[in-house]
């Protein structure tokens, strides 16, 4: 059986949706953010099998089996990794290619190709600030744009704004002197070669405000550019970079990289049109915002959403135009588990134009006056449409059902159901009946009638992140890589990983045997747990600094010499450090899809929950915050308590050297040691009072 090609595998991965898979083998009902059934892997009354569908895994907590969805399908299926990965592209209507897998060597060019682009990219968004800054022409010209637009100097370098001399080779004579390649300043859609004059190239982008196109991990992958020329002959207003191996504008979400803590903080992600809808709410105070740049939102989209939050407002241009454009988005989120809202603008304002008149505070007064569910939003405007018009109306009401065909829960579902008949004035059983034949109708043409994910056209999992040098002290500079095929290979070159995606060297399932399990292990499990959970979350430094999880913790504790001495979490922390030292942020999937089943399983026990959050607490009222929310006193907490477990210990290993020293040069080493270790255990414990309080 030949060898199943890297970008196939993710994008059967990407595919498969775990809650779908294990459907199709018991039934799950929802509790709190999971799924739950009885395990079908053992004989149990009680319902201990638990499927996390926003982290891709499933846990029992009775037999301890757990996994991703291709792990799943190994142990139902009794299958092997490839033949799991071929019953699963079967299900979800993948192609398998099974033509022989491309040399390594292959592989490794097309990676440095991808890496040569990424560079170039990063060094063409440096070139246009500065021109932006420091030329003439930019300060006059793109300067005085944005200063007219309102834009103003902290939100240029938050989104990296810059400009594009009007000169026909300025960028390519100083990328060519730079020492880039002709071809990749091709590939990357930054130099033209006229179809008619081969040996004629020019650069794209001349006499425009250009604004950096970024990945969700913060790469740069392409431009949209702006511009100033006010003649009839000059093209598009904006012109963006054409797509590339790095770039697939269907795959990104402008102003993403940006908006992402916000957006979980929130819990809530504002979706608008255009770059500068993105800058001027981002400078007016509403961060969690995003763009889908001019073109149709996409089901990659969709789903790079849903990473982040479940709630999404629409804020639309308040003309026809705009209200008709966001029907189909709205089915599209619906349809990938989203909840949607809706917040028409006024008629002849965009999000720019109105927060630019209005100031923040009359926007958000709009925001909270305005947002409407897509129900009430879809029957409103259709009503505008349709109005003495019986055939219009008997169109819009099936219109609005077909999206409430698309609306994951139950008990959603049958709510609005009963306003759709409050709006236009129908019995509610009539529509009950005509939802049923339109909900049968969009499941069979593959939109699920009560939700889930359709598959995927294609493209890699967006999954991961680079961009440390080291690790003592830490710190959080250069790129991140958003591409997991690309990281797990360049792992790969470095040694970390074997030719399977599994990290190497040091024998892992060896050295994890099970040992009896001190207090400590807690607390070193604690600190994996959140290695594992927020692989791409942000902490601060005492001064200020803001880093990932990963460096953050193990630089910290490497500084204080503070061990892991559990075997497991040791391999884990060995395999963390190794690939921060090649400039690459762990990320979750790298261990959750080990074959190491030992391995796997520790990643999959940390990052399953047992227990959730009662609803019942916020309808009392009861505000209690999510550890994402105060992910900096969760880190900074289980650093202190390994530190502490471990100066403990040495003091009762020094208590007890004490009294078996028989000389007084040795009792009082001891005793130096030991105070010292106390004052340090007395601080700790005031650090923690500090953290916890």
């Amino acid at each position: 059986m030949s060898r199943i090609p890297p970008e196939v595998v993710e994008q059967i991965k990407l595919a498969a949706d775990i809650t779908e898979v294990v459907g199709d083998f018991v039934t799950l009902k929802r509790k709190g953010q999971n799924l739950w059934a009885p395990c079908p892997f053992h004989d149990e009354k009680t319902a201990s099998f638990s499927v996390a569908p926003n982290k891709g895994i499933f846990k029992c907590f009775g037999c301890q089996k757990a996994g991703d969805v291709v792990r799943f399908v190994m142990e139902i299926e009794k299958a092997s990794y490839p033949e799991a990965l071929r019953w699963l592209a079967k299900r979800y209507g993948i192609t398998i290619p099974e033509s022989d897998v491309p040399k390594s060597d292959e592989e490794l060019a097309k990676q440095q190709d991808r890496d040569s682009l990424f560079i170039l990219t990063d060094w063409a968004k440096e070139f246009f600030k500065k021109q932006l800054l420091e030329s003439d022409e930019g300060r006059s010209i793109g300067g005085a744009y944005l200063r007219e637009r309102g834009i103003q100097r902290p939100a240029q370098e938050a989104f990296e704004i810059g400009y594009s001399l009007d000169q026909w080779e300025a960028l390519r004579t100083a990328a060519r002197a730079a020492g880039f390649q002709e071809r990749f300043l091709e590939e990357a859609g930054l130099v033209v070669v006229r179809e008619d004059q081969p040996d004629r190239k020019y650069d794209r982008f001349r006499g425009r405000v250009m604004f950096p196109i970024h990945n969700a991990a913060g790469r740069v992958v392409g431009f949209g550019a702006r511009t100033l020329r006010r003649d009839d002959k000059a093209g598009a207003k904006y012109l963006n970079s054409p797509e590339s191996t790095i770039y697939h504008k269907g795959d990104v979400l402008y102003g993403l990289y940006q908006a992402r803590e916000a957006i979980r903080k929130d819990d809530l992600c504002y979706l608008v049109e255009g770059y500068l809808d993105v800058i001027s709410l981002s400078q007016g105070g509403v961060k969690n915002v995003v763009a889908i740049s001019g073109t149709a939102l996409t089901e990659s989209q969709v789903r790079l959403l849903t990473r982040y939050t479940k709630n999404v407002t629409l804020l639309l241009d308040g003309d026809a135009a705009g209200i008709r454009a966001s029907k189909r988005g709205v089915d599209l989120l619906l349809a990938g588990g989203l909840n949607v809202r809706v917040c028409p603008l006024p008629v002849g304002e965009d999000p720019d134009s109105f927060i630019q008149k209005q100031g923040d505070t009359a926007f958000r007064t709009h925001l909270t006056a305005h947002t409407q569910d897509f129900i009430t939003f879809k029957a409103r405007a259709w009503q505008q449409e349709a109005a003495g018009d019986p055939v219009r109306k008997a169109e819009a009401i099936r219109d609005v059902l077909t999206s409430v065909a698309r609306v994951q829960d139950a008990i959603k579902r049958s709510v609005f159901i009963q306003e759709c008949a409050r709006l236009f004035g129908l019995d509610e059983q009539i529509l009950l009946t005509e939802y049923n034949r339109i909900a049968h109708e969009v499941s069979r043409s593959g939109g699920p009638a009560g939700g889930g994910q359709r598959p995927p056209t294609g493209g890699a999992l967006p999954a991961a992140a680079q961009g440390v040098a080291g690790i003592s002290p830490p710190r959080r500079d250069g790129p991140v890589e958003e591409d997991l095929s690309a990281l797990e290979a360049e792992a790969m070159a470095a040694g970390l990983l074997d030719e399977n995606g599994q990290v190497v060297g040091g024998g892992l399932s060896a050295s994890l045997g099970g040992i009896e399990e001190p207090a400590y292990v807690r607390y070193e499990r604690e600190i994996i747990r959140l290695l594992l959970n927020y692989p791409d979350y942000e902490v601060e430094t005492p001064d200020g600094e803001k880093w990932y999880v990963a460096p953050y913790v193990l630089g910290t504790l490497a500084k204080s010499e503070t061990p892991f001495r559990d075997p497991s979490c040791a391999a884990i922390v060995e395999a963390y450090h190794a690939l921060l030292r090649q400039d690459i942020l762990p990320t979750t999937a790298l261990f959750t899809r080990q074959a190491d089943e030992v391995l796997s399983s520790i990643a999959f026990d940390l990052l399953s929950e047992r227990w959730e959050l009662s609803e019942g607490w916020e309808k009392k009222s009861i505000v209690v915050p999510r550890e994402f929310n105060v992910l900096q006193n969760a880190v900074d907490s289980a650093m202190y308590r390994l530190s502490q477990a471990a100066v403990r210990d040495r003091i009762a290993e020094l208590a007890k050297a004490l009294a078996q020293a028989s000389d007084a040069a040795s009792q009082d080493r001891l005793m130096v040691e030991l105070l010292h270790l106390k004052s340090v255990d007395t601080q700790l414990g005031k650090m923690l009072g500090m953290v916890i309080g």
